[in-house]
């Protein structure tokens, strides 16, 4: 797939989960748009049908519904249930619910210990899986997503790929505020992982990662430079885009710069 061709899914799902967003009144909106581009090129561009797609920071769940919907894993039926009662489609992905969701995840810190138990039972049963994981930037000050990074490193599990949302912000503020990160590459490569920096957002930079996967020797980690709330005006790059559902004028907004870029 080209990145003409991706760029026009990544607009469908964009607005697809800015209609579901707005009308649930839901927030979260800024923690699926810093990591549209991510899931967007994974599943439909970089998977193989039997891989596995952890979305360890479960907040943004409507992004990966909305991805699911594009690849036809989801009927755009069950997207109108986001949010409702009875619904599949809650504010966190459940488990053994939809095709393309293997875990529930949303409690942050747990999906790249997930991503190992995956990663070690394909390795074990040789069944060529690639195990990809997105997690945030906020959870890795969770001890056990360095367990789980250790874990990777000590079994040599080059069948997980590890994408980091790396939008600087999380829950509290800044990341490097809340508790610091930097230099992150060099923690990872300590750890005993291959790491690339790349623009999260770009299509072309997140294909330079599938491309030079096969080639590297130890487990990779892609930290993806993303700015939370990209594309909205009013609250990108600021924790408020975390938490706030949209007003209308915000949608108006979003919608159009999501057709025009």
């Amino acid at each position: 797939m080209n990145i003409v061709q991706l760029s026009a899914h990544n607009k469908s799902v964009k607005q697809r989960f800015l209609n579901m967003y707005k009308s649930a009144n839901a927030g979260h909106v800024g923690c699926s748009l810093s990591c549209t581009e991510m899931l967007t090129f994974v599943k439909l561009n970089w998977m193989k049908s039997d891989d596995e797609l952890i979305l360890s920071k479960g907040h943004a769940a409507a992004v990966l519904y909305s991805v699911l919907a594009e690849a036809g894993d989801i009927s755009e039926e069950q997207i109108k249930t986001f949010y409702k009662n009875d619904t599949y489609l809650a504010a966190h992905p459940p488990t053994h619910k939809l095709k393309g969701i293997p875990f529930a995840t949303g409690s942050l810190g747990h999906g790249l210990s997930i991503a190992c138990g995956l990663g070690l039972a394909s390795k074990l049963k040789k069944n060529g899986k690639t195990i990809f994981c997105v997690t945030s930037d906020g959870e890795i000050n969770e001890g056990s997503t360095w367990e789980a990074a250790l874990f990777i490193a000590h079994h040599q599990l080059k069948n997980v790929v590890w994408m980091i949302d790396r939008n600087r912000l999380q829950g509290f503020g800044k990341t490097e505020d809340v508790m610091q990160l930097d230099p992150l590459d060099k923690k990872l490569e300590a750890f005993g992982f291959d790491v690339m920096e790349i623009n999260g957002h770009d299509f072309a930079a997140l294909n330079e990662a599938k491309v030079q996967y096969p080639a590297f020797s130890k487990p990779l980690a892609v930290i993806c430079n993303t700015t939370k709330g990209n594309g909205w005006a009013k609250y990108e790059g600021m924790v408020d885009c975390h938490y706030l559902p949209m007003k209308d004028e915000d949608f108006e907004q979003l919608s159009a710069y999501v057709e025009t870029h």
